[in-house]
C-alpha cells in the first residue's frame, strides 16, 4: 500500500481507519511530518494503524516504510533526491522485508517508498537515480516494489523510466486530489516475478469509506495484492 498522507495535516484519525480497513503487510508514506516532529507524530500514526516503524527520518526526503505484524525487517537504506531551492525535500526509503509466521519463512523483496520532483526534467533524475541506488544494493532485481507518489501520470518520463525496469501493477488508479480524484499520481511498480492478485478498491478492503478517503489526505491510497508465494499473497 502507498500513500500520500500530507503531513498528517488532514484528519489523522481517517487516514489510519483507511490504513486499519486494508490491512497492509508494508505501509509506504510520503510527506510524513519531517524534522523533529517525525519521531513522535509517525510513531503515534504507525501505532494507530496497528504498524511498526524503526525509525531513521534524516534523508528520507519525508518518505517511509512501515510494516505490519507478520513482516520482518532484513535492512532498511534510504536516500535525499535533490531539488532546487526552495521546492520541499525529496527523497525515497527502503526496506528489505520478508514474510514470517506461517510456516516457511518466504524470499525477501526489497519495499521502495519514492516521492519524486515537481518538475519533470528533474523527476526523471530522481528515478534514474531512485534505480540505480536499487541497482547497487537492493540485491536481486527480480523481487522489487517500488510505491509512491512520482507527481505525474502514465504519460510522465519518470514513469516510463520506471517502467523500463518494473511493470505498473496499480491499475492507474486516480488518486488526487481525494475528494474527486482524477489524476493517477500514486502508483505500485513491482518486478515481473511477483505476481498480482488483486488490485485496490473498496471490494479488497474491510471497510473503506469514501467519507475517509476524501478526509484522510489530500490524495487517496492505493494498494495490491501480490503472491510472495502460492499460499501467501502479501499487501
Amino acid at each position: 500500500m502507498t500513500y500520500n498522507v500530507h503531513d498528517l495535516r488532514d484528519d489523522r484519525a481517517a487516514a489510519a481507519r483507511v490504513v486499519r480497513a486494508v490491512r497492509p503487510d508494508v505501509l509506504c508514506l510520503q510527506e510524513v511530518p519531517r524534522r523533529l516532529t517525525t519521531e513522535v507524530r509517525l510513531l503515534a500514526f504507525a501505532r494507530r494503524c496497528g504498524l511498526l516503524w524503526s525509525g531513521g527520518r534524516l534523508g528520507t526526503g519525508g518518505t517511509a516504510v512501515l510494516t505490519g505484524p507478520r513482516v520482518e525487517v532484513l535492512g532498511r537504506h534510504r536516500g535525499r533526491l535533490p531539488v532546487r531551492f526552495p521546492d520541499r525535500s525529496r527523497g525515497y526509503a527502503a526496506a528489505t522485508v520478508r514474510l514470517v509466521g506461517e510456516g516457511r519463512p518466504r524470499d525477501p523483496v526489497t519495499v521502495v517508498s519514492v516521492h519524486l520532483g515537481l518538475r519533470a526534467d528533474e523527476r526523471v533524475r530522481h528515478a534514474l537515480m531512485v534505480l540505480g541506488r536499487l541497482g547497487a544494493s537492493a540485491g536481486a532485481q527480480d523481487r522489487v516494489v517500488v510505491a509512491g507518489d512520482l507527481n505525474e501520470g502514465a504519460d510522465g518520463q519518470a514513469h516510463a523510466v520506471v517502467g523500463t525496469r518494473f511493470r505498473l501493477v496499480s491499475g492507474g488508479v486516480a488518486t488526487y486530489p481525494a475528494h474527486r480524484p482524477t489524476a493517477a499520481l500514486d502508483v505500485v511498480f513491482a518486478a515481473p516475478t511477483l505476481p498480482v492478485l488483486a488490485v485496490g478498491s473498496r471490494t479488497t478492503a474491510d471497510a473503506v469509506t469514501e467519507r475517509d478517503l476524501a478526509a484522510g489526505s489530500d490524495h487517496r491510497p492505493v494498494w495490491v495484492d501480490l503472491a510472495l508465494a502460492a499460499s501467501s499473497p502479501t499487501r
